[in-house]
């Protein structure tokens, strides 16, 4: 069997009738899961089984309101306008894919996913918050104090959401690769056409251990299903953190996006973030980056609506694993020069993975990411050498064996022998022929063999 959404006791919020509905629409969810694997009948059966379960909701919904009204419960009002969305955007929209496609499959498992993450999500974050199970909120604080709550918040909502103890990596992200990535970007405007962007960072792994094991996905692997689920919950993850946060101006979304590595660094390297907060969850990294209101530039990336959702995420997953599983080798190129960056990476990205970092702090970040199987290191550094970060390599157990080759502009017997007594790899001439310097690199590995 496939999909199916395993109901867990953290799912019970403690008001009965709630919790029972909240199981009956579980129920429902697989069975349209265990119809949509049937191919004979899983049109007819989907067409029959999506009405009952839009006809649940919307029953749900409005005993759900009724009962916070009951309670005088303070956010009915918020509460409410997530219910509306709904309603009246998230069902319409995907219910025209159903029917413009005549129930095709790609339509079917879009509905499935988006649906999926949107109960889980919201059951429990907002329908917690009803039995008074909600973080303390947030409002009118310094940029101190605010880095603070947004961080507290991202914890409690990462035990909440997946049962998480994360701990904060970095409160200073910079964009380093991590893992195997999936990067989602969510830009939202205001009346007055001020924009912001949010760009969450899931480590693969991280999802197929949470929303993977809460579908009962195939092990292993993060499917489109998955990814539709984890677009949802990602929703619900950023506006619970807006929630927390007093705004004269309301924010809508007004594109999500899925981007490559490369664009995503792209983004760091022409934008301020805000917030770029680095968390290791303990099934794998997660980042949480918000960048400063500004006019959001147009990129190249892979924008995600209802009409287009399933073949975009197709795309991206299988650009993405043919990055992922490429078998090349992981080089990190660190220089003070982004023109030496620039050039190496486009002389080596063929074959192999480059990273680049412009200083020794952001290597010794890099290099606790994501391991490389080589460092090219500037010798002629300024603030901290080449010497200096090669010494805080070496005093690191978990990676002072990666081997680094020196990269220097100076063949002087002066510089030589300073090198030598580290013992690198290796140390290469910069002015070297951009063939010469291949050569020299793909030698390196062959010895390795």
């Amino acid at each position: 069997m496939g999909n199916q959404l395993v109901w867990e006791d953290r799912f019970n919020i403690g008001v009965d009738f709630i919790d029972n509905e909240h199981m009956k629409l579980f129920k429902i969810m697989n069975k349209l899961f265990i119809f949509s694997e049937n191919k004979n009948k899983s049109s007819w059966a989907c067409q029959e089984g999506i009405k009952y379960f839009k006809d649940h909701a919307l029953k749900h919904f409005a005993e759900e309101e009724a009962y916070m009204a009951s309670i005088s419960y303070k956010e009915l009002e918020t509460h409410k306008r997530l219910h509306e969305d709904f309603r009246m955007h998230i069902l319409p929209a995907h219910e025209k894919e159903l029917e413009q496609s005549n129930y095709s499959e790609d339509a079917i498992n879009h509905f499935l996913g988006v649906c999926a993450g949107w109960l889980i999500s919201h059951t429990l974050t907002e329908d917690h918050a009803i039995a008074g199970n909600e973080m303390t909120k947030w409002s009118n604080l310094p940029p101190g104090e605010e880095l603070a709550a947004t961080r507290q918040i991202i914890l409690e909502l990462l035990y909440d959401l997946f049962r998480l103890d994360a701990q904060v990596v970095s409160e200073t992200y910079g964009g380093e690769r991590f893992g195997h990535g999936i990067y989602y970007q969510l830009i939202y405007y205001t009346g007055n056409g001020e924009q912001q962007e949010i760009i969450l960072v899931f480590e693969k792994k991280l999802l197929i251990d949470t929303i993977g094991k809460l579908m009962g996905s195939q092990p292993g692997k993060v499917d489109v299903m998955i990814m539709n689920a984890a677009r949802f919950v990602a929703k619900q993850f950023v506006e619970c953190i807006k929630q927390h946060f007093t705004s004269k101006e309301i924010y809508k979304i007004k594109s999500e996006n899925l981007m490559s590595y490369e664009q995503f660094q792209k983004t760091f390297k022409n934008q301020v973030p805000k917030y770029s907060l680095l968390f290791n969850t303990g099934a794998g990294y997660f980042a949480y980056c918000a960048m400063t209101p500004h006019a959001v530039k147009r990129a190249v990336r892979t924008s995600i609506k209802t009409e287009n959702a399933m073949a975009g995420v197709k795309e991206y997953l299988a650009h993405n694993e043919l990055e992922n599983n490429s078998g090349k080798k992981k080089l990190l190129i660190v220089d003070d020069s982004d023109t030496i960056l620039q050039f190496m990476k486009k002389l080596l990205q063929r074959d192999y993975q480059v990273d680049t970092a412009n200083s020794g702090v952001s290597a010794i970040r890099c290099i606790t990411l994501e391991r490389p199987d080589l460092v090219l290191l500037d010798y002629d550094m300024p603030v901290c050498n080449g010497a200096q970060v090669l010494q805080m390599i070496r005093s690191e157990t978990a990676f002072g064996d990666i081997p680094v080759m020196f990269l220097t502009g100076r063949a002087d017997t002066n510089t030589v022998n300073k090198i030598i007594p580290m013992r690198p790899e290796g140390y290469m001439l910069k002015t070297l022929k951009p063939g010469q310097i291949k050569k020299t690199i793909d030698n390196y590995f062959i010895r390795q063999k």
